[in-house]
């Protein structure tokens, strides 16, 4: 009898230390997942849900400031070396142009909420202190189109060097994103000046306003074929091309900047699309061109 108790005795003990047991290891369990943050799911719905942040690129901007040289002034495209800057692809506000701030304003507030900084004759190393005025406007959208001035020089030796043109173009975009560090930022690729010479070469007109000094280096001499002036010619187009890629590498380190992609160099401007005085910079329809390539540029879901 006793010893029936004494082993009753035991094996309660053992039940007892047993579930101390599995108690235990349970809340020793639990403490540890949750030491671990992420060992077992959140509960569902506790996420924060507030609202989605703005994206980072804004395809309705509520005002532009165009800065540049003389095609986003309309040179030549209404009168003889002339500036129109009515019929310019960036802030102009022709019906016939439609220009980049009428397509994403509307002409009424194109009028009010658009301005031209360019100059004819600029440039990369003006560009800084174009948009340094162009920033007092605190634009939503900054609209380049520069550096053909840099390869149209009296000779090739005086192009523009490749270093400086980035070196120059980083400064204003520096200065801008110092003024303006939400703008939005378009940059055009640069003509292709040899399809422009190939064109305009056909025209008496174009070949006389050409003798006046209009980009030597390309338009010079412009009815030779000689191997001396087609080897002109190409170092004018690899620099155009080297500037192009200074724009597009300069451009792409910035999220807030888009470049047109090559579409303007690459675009075959014909001779309806050049002005009829100087067979060299865009007519209205080249000016509308330009507008176009900018605007889907700008619009783009992606870049």
């Amino acid at each position: 009898m006793g010893r029936a108790t004494d082993r009753g005795t035991r094996r309660g003990r053992r039940r007892a230390r047993v579930a101390l047991a599995v108690l235990t290891a349970a809340v020793l369990g639990a403490a540890g997942c949750d030491a671990a943050g992420g060992g077992s799911p959140a509960p569902s719905g506790s996420a924060s849900k507030g609202p989605k942040p703005a994206p980072v690129w804004d395809t309705s901007p509520a005002s532009v400031a165009a800065v540049g040289d003389s095609v986003t002034r309309g040179f030549d495209a209404c009168a003889v070396l002339s500036d129109c800057p009515e019929v310019s692809w960036a802030t102009g506000t022709s019906a016939e142009v439609d220009s980049l701030a009428v397509r994403l304003l509307g002409k009424a507030e194109a009028a009010e909420r658009s301005w031209n900084y360019a100059v004819t004759g600029a440039r990369m190393a003006d560009l800084t202190a174009q948009v340094t005025r162009a920033a007092k406007r605190e634009p939503q959208l900054v609209a380049v189109m520069a550096g053909a001035n840099d390869a149209c020089r009296a000779t090739t030796s005086a192009m523009t060097p490749v270093a400086d043109f980035r070196t120059q173009f980083e400064e204003a975009m520096a200065t801008l994103r110092a003024k303006l560090p939400k703008a939005q930022v378009y940059v055009s690729s640069i003509p292709d000046l040899k399809r422009l010479w190939s064109q305009g070469r056909t025209s008496p007109l174009g070949r006389q306003v050409w003798r006046l000094g209009l980009c030597p280096s390309m338009l010079g001499d412009a009815d030779s074929l000689d191997s001396a002036a087609t080897s002109r010619r190409n170092t004018v187009r690899d620099r155009v091309e080297a500037y192009n890629e200074v724009l597009r590498e300069v451009c792409a380190r910035d999220r807030r900047c888009r470049t047109d992609d090559g579409a303007v160099h690459a675009y075959r401007f014909g001779t309806g699309q050049l002005s009829h005085w100087d067979w060299f910079h865009p007519s209205v329809d080249g000016q509308a061109r330009l507008a176009e390539i900018a605007y889907r540029a700008v619009t783009a879901k992606t870049p």
